[in-house]
């Protein structure tokens, strides 16, 4: 699996995810945020309105980036988790904060 990025308004990007999240593909995305992280950009979109499966792997690699993006001043902030993943997010109670928009936009005008 891989994570296409996209840069929006020279600072946010997104990261785009799809299938699973789990032990197998976590470690691609802890690989592309450290590169975004790594680059300066904290503020942090990652868009799982494509994903049909997260674990606690996947869900780990989101708390780090959560953290780091954080503590640079910035944030990670997911799109449209899907039935599963939202209810990984609510049964762990990380839905209270790793936030959860609509879509892009909705991410960062909040």
């Amino acid at each position: 699996m891989y994570f296409p990025t996209d840069v929006l308004d020279g600072d946010v990007v997104v990261i785009r995810a799809h299938g699973r999240l789990n032990m197998l593909t976590a470690p691609r995305l802890e690989r592309t945020l450290q590169y975004a992280l790594g680059n300066g950009n904290t503020r942090i979109v990652l868009d799982l309105s494509e994903v049909e499966f997260l674990d606690s792997t996947g869900l780990s690699v989101m708390i780090l980036g959560m953290k780091e993006a954080r503590g640079g001043g910035g944030d990670l902030r997911l799109v449209a988790p899907g039935p599963q993943p939202s209810l990984v997010l609510q049964l762990t109670k990380l839905d209270r904060v790793l936030l959860a928009f609509d879509d892009v936009t909705a991410a960062w005008a909040a």
